[in-house]
């Protein structure tokens, strides 16, 4: 059965103010819809809610108990479109992010602690994935991904620069085993493998020759699906890594790894940020992108 919302209304404007005329004011109808209504919801109900007379108009019993009940209901409702009219208007709320792990560690971990002190009420979930998320039906509030490959209802912002890729192993691995001069000789090496979370393959080795780009079948004893992961085991001297120079700079600034076959690098999708387009106005959103690009801005410039 189908709640008599509009009569409802009408009922509790009567109980609050008193009288048919004053309830018509507030609610912005005619008097003689204010008794139509109240007509209708007592028809349907089947008992009287007022005791009406010349000079006033007072709550039956049955009218005492709907008080009692429908008026809690009706001030959450009106709260609740309240909350929702102003909901992602404020530096408050809350935000759910899908990230590749990578990208948390690249971009959002160093600038993360500021933007918290910044907006302390805004409540920021992450879900560490590589699929491509359906941010509508995960109930997501933006996704970060490599590439430009989004959806035709989501806007995409680029956060970096394209990247470039990078094949990195210990000092100590390339003492030991000794230094590829060319993508071929990988195949004598132990290389690392990155497995994808979401479709379980194997990320391909590609590089780039004087006829384009071409993929080697590397082999190795060692796979990882986090990259920060296959990153450490290279750190470690366990094998050769194939990764983001961008990701692995720290690493190649302290003498941890060194790149290697840098003349065979290929370039890598930059990183976007994307979000549906009814969330452009969502401010803890606006301010989170704001945050990202003037942090990485800075840091570019250093």
């Amino acid at each position: 059965m189908r709640l008599p919302l509009a009569t409802l209304e009408v009922f509790n404007a009567i109980a609050q103010e008193g009288s048919l005329s004053a309830a018509a004011q507030v609610l912005g109808i005619k008097r003689s819809t204010v008794s139509h209504q109240l007509k209708n919801l007592e028809e349907r109900i089947g008992t009287a809610l007022f005791i009406r007379t010349t000079r006033s108009i007072s709550l039956t019993e049955a009218g005492r108990v709907l008080v009692q009940s429908s008026s809690p209901a009706f001030e959450q409702l009106t709260n609740g479109l309240e909350n929702a009219r102003t909901a992602g208007q404020s530096t408050r709320g809350r935000l759910k992010l899908a990230m590749p792990e990578f990208v948390y560690h690249l971009l959002i971990s160093k600038l993360l602690v500021a933007f918290q002190e910044l907006y302390p009420e805004i409540e920021i979930e992450l879900i560490l994935t590589d699929a491509l998320s359906d941010i509508l039906k995960e109930g997501l509030h933006a996704g970060f991904r490599l590439g430009g490959l989004i959806a035709q209802d989501m806007i995409a912002i680029s956060l970096t620069n394209p990247m470039k890729s990078a094949v990195v192993a210990s000092p100590a691995y390339l003492k030991k085993h000794g230094t590829p001069e060319h993508p071929f000789d990988l195949l004598e090496h132990n290389c690392i493998h990155y497995r994808f979370q979401s479709s379980g393959q194997l990320a391909p080795w590609v590089f780039s020759g004087p006829d384009g780009e071409y993929p080697v079948e590397v082999r190795g004893s060692l796979i990882a699906n986090s990259l920060p992961v296959a990153n450490d085991l290279a750190v470690q001297g366990l094998g050769i890594g194939y990764t983001f120079r961008e990701y692995c700079a720290d690493a190649l600034g302290s003498g941890q790894l060194k790149e290697i076959l840098t003349e065979h690098r290929v370039s890598m999708p930059s990183v976007n940020i994307y979000f549906p387009q009814e969330y452009r106005s969502l401010v803890p959103l606006r301010l989170f992108i704001q945050h990202l690009k003037q942090g990485l801005a800075g840091a570019s410039s250093q």
